[in-house]
């Protein structure tokens, strides 16, 4: 059993690459939540909904957000009477969102939703939010302060990033379930999704840190020297007082990695970085990446 820490896009394909390798059952993905947002009633998940259309067969992998071929007449009706959604949700996509905004009405918690939303879709990974407790990310901007959905769909990442924090009402802990994962992983692997808003969020919550202090943990770089490979991860980092390459991304996690891995163009120096090719740009490239995972999984007593 592998355990991947993941946001929505950047190990989304390093799962997919994965799946060449080893059966979905044998993969547990714990999933940043501080993304979500309720919206025209609904509740959206939009890290936990990539995993889960990925694995059902159904994601749109071009945008890697949303369902392959999905339409948007109530997105467009909606709009079209003056309704206020800045995401453009599409109808597949908004049946999620009212079954699960359903599910939490009626009391579950969303590691309960997730599991039957699982099912549902005849889906045999095991995915696990970060947490029961809900948790936004809060983006201090030139034009305000905002929800990280609201600055990066609706202003599109353009206003100036000043601070990053999260809130929440209590302060969130890791569900059991997700202690568990990793615990009784044979490792775990901090996917290359944007540090600041979609791996620190998991990492926050209480209990992870020392579940990973006792495993085996190998990252890989969301940056190429000092640009992300896709999204604002520059622009967080910076505000989060870091620097916005692989090395500021090796100290937000040294604690606990025991492997780092960094892009073959990379020339930011990170000490005792592994190197290989981390885009996942082309067919074939994710599952090269996750076979070199692998073997570095099956020699990690040789290689430490």
């Amino acid at each position: 059993m592998i355990t991947f820490l993941s946001g929505g896009t950047g190990t989304p394909k390093l799962l997919q690459g994965m799946r060449e390798h080893l059966p979905d059952a044998e993969i547990s993905v714990v999933v940043n939540t501080a993304e979500d947002i309720w919206m025209s009633g609904n509740h959206i998940s939009p890290d936990i909904d990539t995993v889960l259309y990925l694995y059902a067969g159904i994601l749109d992998s071009k945008k890697w957000w949303g369902v392959h071929g999905d339409t948007f007449l109530t997105h467009k009706v909606l709009k079209d009477l003056g309704g206020e959604e800045f995401i453009a949700i599409g109808d597949r996509d908004r049946a999620t969102h009212i079954l699960r905004g359903a599910m939490v009405r009626r009391g579950l918690d969303l590691t309960e939703c997730t599991r039957e939303l699982c099912r549902l879709f005849h889906v045999q990974v095991t995915i696990l939010p970060m947490s029961n407790t809900p948790v936004s990310t809060m983006v201090e901007t030139s034009q305000g302060t905002m929800h990280f959905q609201e600055f990066w769909v609706k202003h599109h990442g353009l206003p100036a990033v000043r601070k990053v924090y999260r809130t929440s009402e209590k302060p969130p802990a890791a569900s059991p379930e997700v202690v568990h994962a990793i615990q009784e992983s044979d490792a775990v692997v901090i996917g290359p999704s944007n540090p600041i808003t979609s791996i620190m969020p998991i990492l926050e919550c209480k209990g992870v840190m020392e579940a990973l202090s006792q495993q085996r943990v190998i990252a890989v770089s969301p940056f190429i020297g000092n640009r992300p490979i896709s999204g604002p991860a520059g622009a967080l980092m910076e505000a989060w007082g870091m620097e916005p390459n692989s090395r500021g991304t090796y100290h937000l996690y040294q604690d606990v990695v025991n492997v780092f891995i960094q892009d073959i163009r990379d020339d930011i120096e990170v000490p005792n970085a592994f190197q290989y090719d981390t885009l996942m740009s082309e067919n074939g490239k994710s599952g090269a990446l996750a076979m070199y995972i692998l073997e570095i999984i099956n020699n990690f007593n040789s290689i430490h």
